[in-house]
């Protein structure tokens, strides 16, 4: 699997460091506290067939630039930072792919930016605050699997975590939001692997409390794929449906043999209806 290239790239909000693989249009993929590196990410992986991928690290992760203010680390900024690297890079217009907290950032720059997008893909996400009212959830106390996901969020925030305990902590989180949790090691074969900013994540755990974009999806006027699994524990598939009735231009994609990761649970049909998306684009 080839490698992706890496730029660090001066905007007028600071310097971004962007990972870039694929031919095709543009599509910007990134994840609100993720930190990416050469080796890419399974998610923005799946678009490098059919566009070029530009996958970001945001402000606090990798060789982005530091926030110099705690309210940078929020949503809004965020999405302000994503224009000035698409304004950098030079596109009028490019897609947006996200994942989890990524798709919520997809739901914010549909809101405010549809004008600079071609289409937005947002998978097992949100558009409002989803552990609360959601004792389907994870992150909801009364959820079985509640306290470990807890245990392990804090630990692998620790900075001196041995590179061995982090695979093994990270590797037992992510199989508590897969459908099947043995096939793990098939559906997670690849080089990949990526870190946790700290800092974004710390902002992001206060900031989701107050999060509620629910009124304004009727201001998306930009065409939308939304997609999520059956079994998703971590943003329940009630909330894609609520963004797919507020959405007037999107399509609602559920994956019956999934949880938080269709596009690796379900690749296969993942990938048919991402193009078949595309196709009715054109």
């Amino acid at each position: 699997m080839n490698s992706w290239e890496r730029k660090l790239l001066q905007t007028t909000r600071g310097v971004f460091e962007v990972f870039m693989k694929g031919q095709g249009d543009p599509l910007c993929v990134t994840h609100h506290y993720s930190e990416f590196n050469h080796t890419g990410d399974y998610f923005a992986e799946t678009f490098t067939r059919t566009n070029q991928v530009f996958l970001i690290n945001l402000r606090e992760a990798g060789g982005s630039d530091k926030a110099y203010e705690p309210y940078q680390l929020s949503m809004l900024e965020t999405i302000f930072d994503l224009e000035a690297v698409r304004e950098t890079l030079g596109f009028q217009r490019w897609g947006f792919a996200g994942h989890s907290t990524g798709g919520m950032l997809g739901v914010l720059y549909g809101i405010h930016f549809s004008k600079s997008l071609d289409f937005t893909v947002i998978v097992g996400a949100a558009a409002r605050e989803y552990m609360t009212f959601s004792e389907d959830c994870i992150y909801n106390r009364a959820h079985p699997d509640y306290e470990r996901m807890q245990e392990l969020i804090e630990t692998l925030k620790q900075s001196d975590l041995s590179l061995k305990k982090r695979k093994e902590l990270s590797i037992e989180r992510t199989k508590l939001s897969l459908h099947k949790p043995e096939k793990y090691r098939d559906l997670f074969s690849k080089d990949i692997h990526k870190g946790m900013a700290a800092a974004r994540m710390n902002f992001f755990i206060r900031e989701i409390h107050v999060y509620d974009v629910t009124r304004k999806l009727e201001l998306i006027h930009v065409p939308t794929l939304i997609m999520c699994g059956r079994y998703d524990v971590q943003c329940p598939l009630n909330y894609s449906i609520e963004m797919a009735e507020g959405i007037s231009d999107s399509r609602l994609v559920i994956f019956e043999r999934s949880n938080h990761y269709p596009f690796l649970e379900e690749a296969e049909r993942f990938a048919e209806e991402y193009e078949a998306f595309l196709e009715e684009r054109k």
